[in-house]
């Protein structure tokens, strides 16, 4: 069976449980809901099993804090004996308008310390990752109270259906493959 690790990146705690930081957990908590899976407490974070036409989809929450988000990643990876290009990083983006999705094969941190951690510890900047738009509709000198803050009303609406979107694009990753899914799901 071939086994992909799609890694949603968030801090823990109830009090990030709805900031845009947190994007990456709350796409894997809707798969979930969704799938009717449910997550169980392992070493370096919270992990869920999909099962999907012959195909493994680990899904981890890392409970390291986002910016040491490497160290869980590295260990799912190593543990589950997967290959690099089967792991899809999903993160929050400023450069994105809310709700784009960007989907690239590699590429810098862009300034995230929880990519720049992944990079650190993996030492390649050659994963996939699924960049969702949070927008940089914030005031100067604001960007972590905007980044760690809840999201807006009109906001909460549109998640909805990008929720939808963004869980389509994680079966597209493992069923189509990486090109396909960029493809499809690029600025959508």
């Amino acid at each position: 069976m071939k086994k992909f690790l799609i890694v949603g990146l968030g801090n823990i705690g109830a009090e990030y449980v709805n900031t845009r930081h947190n994007i990456g957990f709350k796409i894997l908590d809707y798969i979930a809901r969704k799938e009717g899976i449910s997550f169980e407490t392992a070493k370096l974070g919270e992990i869920s099993e999909l099962k999907v036409k012959g195909r493994s989809i680990l899904l981890l929450k890392p409970n390291t804090y986002m910016n040491l988000s490497g160290k869980a990643i590295h260990y799912w990876l190593e543990k589950e004996n997967i290959p690099k290009e089967n792991l899809l990083v999903i993160t929050d983006d400023l450069n994105l308008a809310f709700g784009t999705i960007r989907i690239k094969a590699k590429g810098s941190d862009g300034g995230h310390n929880g990519l720049k951690n992944i990079q650190l510890v993996l030492n390649t900047t050659e994963y996939a990752r699924f960049r969702f738009g949070i927008s940089d509709a914030f005031k100067k000198g604001q960007q972590v109270n905007y980044v760690l803050g809840e999201w807006g009303e009109e906001e909460k609406e549109k998640l909805k259906e990008r929720l939808e979107i963004a869980s389509e694009v994680i079966k597209s990753f493992a069923l189509a493959g990486l090109a396909n899914t960029m493809n499809a799901f690029n600025g959508k």
